[in-house]
């Protein structure tokens, strides 16, 4: 009796070894899916929405005439606009909170938020939208009104298109990558101490990154018939 209860263990251990072996074996892993999907050069037009937590707004800017520092605005919204028949008619526009810069150190980020920098009780907001985008020759290049505290200045850098993914559900993303360098002195970020050789101890240029994904949401799920 003891033999035919271990007989009977054993092959169904045996059974869900199998049973597990063949299941993983016919059921692509996440990582293997995501390696097989390869970003298509053209997507659909429509509101593709920034995904926040793939999103970096980014910047650097020289500390002393030594290192660069990094930062990020972690708190954002925006919206790539795109239209497949004509990528000039496409636009984009964000807005980033200037209370939510983050530099990694909080007494400096705290004095990036005083009068002295950003001044963020007064403008809370960071914002940039696009009134033209165009080919330069290999390059696409966007032209559009980028405001900081009481200014607004009109500005124009290149940008990437990386590609578009099929997501879930119809849903479609696209990859976007930007950089640019402005003056934070025509911003009135007038910030200026400086070292006795007069190396200013925050550099004036400040370099921005932006790595943009964006999702365009799948249609709608047809509503369900009413059961009978």
């Amino acid at each position: 009796m003891k033999r035919v209860v271990l007989f009977a263990m054993f092959a169904l251990a045996a059974a869900l070894v199998l049973s597990i072996f063949y299941a993983t074996a016919e059921t692509p892993s996440m990582a293997e899916r995501f390696a097989a999907a390869k970003p298509d050069a053209n997507g659909p037009s429509g509101v593709y929405n920034f995904d926040k937590a793939h999103t970096f707004i980014a910047f650097k800017v020289r500390h002393m005439g030594l290192t660069e520092i990094p930062g990020f605005f972690r708190d954002f919204t925006g919206a790539v606009t795109y239209d497949a028949t004509n990528v000039s008619k496409s636009s984009v526009s964000f807005t980033a909170k200037a209370t939510s810069i983050d530099t990694g150190v909080a007494g400096r980020d705290n004095h990036l938020r005083t009068a002295d920098f950003f001044d963020v009780a007064t403008y809370p907001d960071i914002t940039f939208k696009s009134t033209k985008i165009e080919k330069k020759g290999k390059d696409w290049m966007v032209t559009g009104d980028l405001t900081m505290k009481d200014v607004t200045k009109q500005i124009s850098f290149p940008f990437n298109i990386l590609g578009f993914l099929q997501g879930q559900n119809g849903s479609t993303r696209i990859g976007i990558t930007a950089e640019t360098t402005i003056n934070r002195q025509e911003y009135n970020v007038k910030y200026d101490k400086a070292l006795p050789d007069g190396t200013p101890v925050a550099d004036n240029n400040i370099k921005i990154s932006l790595e943009i994904e964006a999702n365009l949401p799948g249609p709608p799920k047809p509503a369900a018939s009413p059961s009978e």
